[in-house]
């Protein structure tokens, strides 16, 4: 089992930056690969971020791609998304994932077994 806890979210102006964490914890390998998804009001489930621990490899939505980071603490079990340039439509409620075999940065939510809470990112225009 491994659990995600995720902090961060919270209202913020158009142009703005915000910071997400997401901590695993328990059966942690460094096989792990741990992504951001988000959904707003009325949308779809939508990628965001991925990464690797073996190697650090990412992958992003285009949508975000130039304005969003995600990055790892090895030693923390920690990943990051920084958020910058923020636009009203990345208003949605922000979801941890974590895959504990990832050989590469996936896309597919089905591919992550496990999920955080999820927290809340509101862009004001």
């Amino acid at each position: 089992q491994v659990q995600l806890d995720e902090s961060g979210g919270g209202l913020v102006q158009a142009g703005g930056s915000l910071r997400l964490s997401c901590a695993a914890s328990g059966r942690i390998f460094n096989s792990i690969g741990m992504a951001w998804f988000r959904q707003a009001p009325g949308k779809a489930h939508e990628f965001v971020a991925a990464i690797i621990w073996r190697g650090g490899s990412t992958a992003y939505a285009d949508s975000v791609k130039g304005r969003f980071t995600i990055s790892r603490d090895n030693a923390k079990y920690t990943v990051y998304l920084q958020m910058n340039s923020l636009k009203p439509e990345d208003t949605a409620v922000y979801y941890c994932a974590a895959d504990p075999d990832a050989v590469a940065p996936t896309y597919g939510s089905s591919s992550y077994a496990y999920w955080g809470q999820g927290t809340q990112v509101t862009v004001s225009s």
